[in-house]
């Protein structure tokens, strides 16, 4: 007997959103029944141009995105009543005043990483802890730097044993359709103290000893992560190397290859052909890996953009639980998107 497919609405059509809304198209076990937000300006004008039937979010603004020129099929709530999940893309702490909509229609919900944990109770990353979301009414994607740390450190941990981790991000100061409007420019800030990074990624992986650093850098696409990994024994090279070869969604890049920086790795985005450039893996730098006795040291870049899309749908499979196994969904997933394991 053939498995449902699922009926997803995305709430938000934003950076995150629009990039869902696409990947769910891509699904043969989905069916994207529309996009919902409250604006009537260019982002939304190019979702009624791919055919997304559009909604509008709080009725009040309906008549503003009709005077823009939007075709405004209802109301959030009405598509609330078609669909079976709705992810909640939209601005930090917006979705958890979502919630309440999404309980009143019983509709389960995936919030994005700008959420608590507490607003969903599970925070998720596929390869980390599939199995915690399954059946459950609400799930959270964890952020873009939270869920590049799961992926390698899940990996390491699962393989080798992890005794403790120390973290320094230098993250981008501002999103590229923003830096119009803010960011920071010919300095680095820090963050003063521990950054929020760490606790989250106990969110996922509990029982991790992690502390994490971080400072804005003035550029506006992708984030650098540099980690000291304390094994639980010694280690070699290509232990880090082999365990993170088995991994989905991470792959390794040489800066011998001109593979230098951030500028490259999303140059090297646009090369593969990608929607926008995406980058969905994580680019970790082989000849970064730098192993003495227990310790290991590495670093990688995350795109903050488009590396947890794959999450996202992963997520619309377990809280649904039309697949049980995260190894299925994640290859599902990743050969719907082109997800690679060597990029050249």
């Amino acid at each position: 007997m053939p498995k449902p497919i699922v009926k997803v609405c995305v709430n938000g059509y934003g950076v995150i959103g629009k990039r869902v809304a696409d990947a769910v198209m891509l699904q043969d076990d989905m069916k994207l029944l529309g996009i919902s937000d409250i604006a009537g300006d260019w982002r939304i004008k190019m979702a009624a141009r791919k055919g997304y039937p559009i909604y509008c979010s709080i009725p009040e603004k309906m008549e503003d995105m009709k005077k823009a020129g939007i075709e405004v099929e209802g109301t959030l709530e009405d598509l609330l009543k078609k669909v079976d999940v709705v992810i909640d893309c939209t601005p930090k702490n917006i979705g958890a005043k979502n919630k309440s909509i999404y309980e009143k229609f019983n509709a389960k919900a995936i919030f994005q990483g700008g959420e608590k944990h507490e607003v969903a109770g599970t925070s998720f990353v596929a390869q980390c802890n599939y199995e915690e979301a399954l059946g459950k009414q609400f799930v959270r994607v964890v952020s873009c730097n939270t869920t590049a740390l799961c992926r390698v450190l899940g990996a390491i941990k699962q393989e080798i044993g992890i005794e403790k981790v120390r973290a320094f991000i230098v993250r981008r100061a501002v999103d590229v359709w923003e830096s119009g409007k803010r960011g920071i420019m010919n300095t680095v800030v820090p963050t003063i103290g521990v950054s929020h990074h760490a606790p989250d990624v106990k969110t996922v992986l509990h029982d991790l000893d992690i502390v994490s650093v971080a400072v804005k850098a003035s550029h506006n696409l992708f984030h650098l992560h540099f980690c000291l990994i304390k094994a639980k024994r010694s280690i070699e090279v290509g232990d880090i190397i082999e365990s993170l070869e088995k991994a989905p969604r991470i792959v390794f890049v040489n800066s011998k290859d001109g593979i230098d920086g951030l500028h490259a790795i999303f140059e090297l985005g646009r090369d593969l052909g990608r929607m926008r450039g995406d980058i969905y893996e994580i680019p970790v730098w082989k000849d970064s890996i730098i192993v003495m006795e227990d310790e290991a040291y590495l670093a990688w870049s995350t795109p903050n953009e488009s590396n947890v899309i794959p999450e996202n749908i992963d997520a619309i499979r377990a809280v649904t639980e039309i697949e049980e196994d995260w190894r299925k969904s994640v290859e599902k997933t990743d050969k719907a998107l082109g997800v690679l394991k060597k990029f050249y």
